[in-house]
């Protein structure tokens, strides 16, 4: 079971990521129900061992392209975000305390925690672009101008999935050009 979701969420990342066009020390957000990874309703049933395998290969890939990953905590920590202290001081962002545990804050939030070299928990940030597993709504991590990707995968588990990019406002009226 937990090999297919890996699989689901590689590739997913992936399309995502290339889609996106992310570069080196943007961030990702992703928020992940491990709950409705495995078929049961968000926040009751939450899973280590599937957010283990799905922030397995979403670690690895972001790692990888130099891409800051942002994991979303639950509502029972107001969606608190755990990242690197490193993409908290590059984004000027203000640690706050606490640490996430599966009950309060998810288990994939907690697995971001325990795996991250040094991570520390903030109120928000703007990320570049997100993935949201499970409908935990990720959208107030986004910064202003989210635009829908669509991939070829629907699904990681029996999580739906839904990812996002952002760009920067138009701005300027009908005489600007756009380099975009």
């Amino acid at each position: 079971m937990f090999e297919n979701i890996k699989k689901e969420a590689e590739i997913t990342v992936r399309e995502l990521l290339d889609a996106a066009e992310l570069k080196k020390e943007d961030i990702l957000v992703v928020g992940c129900s491990s709950s409705e990874i495995i078929g049961e309703k968000i926040g009751k049933c939450s899973s280590i061992e599937a957010a283990e395998a799905v922030f397995e290969v979403i670690y690895a890939e972001t790692q990888k392209r130099g891409v800051y990953l942002a994991a979303q905590c639950c509502e029972h920590l107001n969606r608190a975000i755990i990242v690197e202290r490193e993409c908290a001081q590059k984004y000027f962002l203000e640690p706050v305390c606490v640490v996430p545990q599966p009950k309060a804050g998810g288990s994939f939030a907690t697995t971001a925690y325990k795996n991250f070299s040094d991570p520390v928990a903030l109120e928000h940030i703007r990320a570049h672009a997100g993935l949201d597993i499970g409908g935990t709504l990720i959208g107030m991590h986004l910064r202003e101008v989210a635009v829908p990707v669509r991939l070829s995968l629907k699904k990681i588990g029996e999580a739906n999935i839904l990812c996002a990019r952002t760009r920067p406002k138009y701005i300027g009226g009908e005489r600007a050009r756009y380099s975009l």
